[in-house]
């Protein structure tokens, strides 16, 4: 397992270039990492690894010169690019499984580690008492010395970084770093820039889409420590966010809402289902002393390369029968690996081939399925 460590210009945009390219997300990313060592080889040996698995197009790596340009564009606005294995990057979300590789930052480097962290989401319709309550809570957060993040957004989400502003507040953005949404917060965007940051990462000038705000999501309580949602309808964004934080072994924490309001529906369930009880700060720090204390003991990804000789023959055999085996209904790796009855090395090294050729896709908590089925 490597430990955190720096790297420079280059091997940051190796980093960039990879995630940028044709069906890699953060979990296959690291998995190539794990069997090339590096972003550079990973680069060099994915094509003919996507063309051994079947691709029915050649395999497109993200140019140099398209990284460079994104590069440029933030470094323009003020921002810059951490890497997960870097000092920088938020300690607590480089724990998570699928965690970004690549973050865009724009604001102070000091507000991404050295505070407790709290998320604080809710609906975008809120009341005014919802509001008000974010607004003062966030406050309170902020003066015992425990950053505040969410995501930008209408309703909870502003009045929470309107609170903890004075003190310092993160925030995650669906789309590119560069693109405020909503429109009427980039006031409130560039206040938090002056003690806190803004996240992202998605590419720099992207819009956001649908597909985007469930990403930004496990970002927000992979940052955090806690997420704390203070007014949520049923099957709302910030349930989504619920459900990620308890994958990925965080607090979930809620405040009682009127059981007459449809907004308070969502987080009064989630108190029925366990959750903390927050009508104040002190019950957000207690909540938080309950997590354990190995909640940074595991890294995103182990950047070590694998030293093993694999068969090409042997992983053909693994491609083929985990194409028989899987289905457009995800499954567990574990499941996979012992469905197939192979070595564990050559299922993953056949299915890392298959991600590549866009057959195949991971999801956290080693989940995968077909997608060319």
């Amino acid at each position: 397992m490597t430990a955190v460590r720096a790297i420079n210009d280059n091997e940051r945009m190796e980093w960039l270039r990879l995630i940028r390219s044709e069906n890699i997300g953060p979990i296959t990313f690291y998995k190539l990492l794990e069997r090339f060592g590096t972003a550079e080889n990973a680069i060099r040996n994915a094509p003919e690894l996507a063309k051994r698995a079947g691709a029915k197009k050649p395999f497109v790596i993200a140019t140099r010169e398209a990284a460079e340009k994104e590069i440029s564009a933030l470094e323009k606005i003020g921002g810059y690019m951490v890497a997960a294995c870097e000092p920088d990057y938020p300690a607590h979300l480089r724990a998570v499984e699928d965690a970004p590789p690549i973050l865009s930052v724009k604001g102070q480097r000091s507000a991404l580690n050295g505070k407790r962290m709290v998320a604080m989401v809710g609906s975008r319709n809120a009341s005014l008492n919802g509001r008000q309550f974010a607004e003062r809570i966030a406050r309170d957060c902020g003066q015992a010395n425990i950053m505040v993040v969410s995501g930008l957004a209408r309703g909870i989400d502003t009045a929470a970084h309107q609170g903890a502003l004075k003190t310092g507040t993160i925030a995650v953005v669906a789309g590119g770093i560069d693109v405020i949404y909503p429109e009427e917060n980039a006031r409130l965007y560039d206040a938090i820039c002056e003690k806190g940051a803004i996240l992202a990462e998605s590419q720099f000038g992207v819009p956001p889409t649908s597909r985007h705000f469930p990403k930004r999501n496990r970002i927000i309580s992979g940052v955090s420590e806690g997420v704390l949602i203070i007014e949520a309808v049923e099957q709302s964004g910030s349930l989504i966010t619920a459900r990620m934080a308890l994958e990925q072994g965080r607090e979930v924490m809620a405040v009682p809402g009127s059981p007459l309001d449809p907004r308070s529906k969502g987080n009064n369930n989630l108190l029925r289902q366990g959750a903390v009880l927050v009508e104040n700060v002190q019950d957000i720090m207690s909540g938080l002393s309950k997590l354990p204390n190995t909640l940074l003991s595991e890294p995103a990804g182990s950047f070590a390369q694998r030293n093993e000789s694999l068969s090409e023959d042997d992983i053909a055999l693994a491609r083929q029968k985990i194409l028989e085996t899987l289905g457009p209904v995800a499954v567990r790796i574990d499941d996979l690996i012992r469905d197939v009855n192979l070595p564990a090395s050559i299922v993953l090294s056949g299915l890392l081939e298959l991600e590549l050729a866009g057959k195949a896709a991971r999801s956290p908590g080693q989940f995968v399925a077909l997608i060319d089925a």
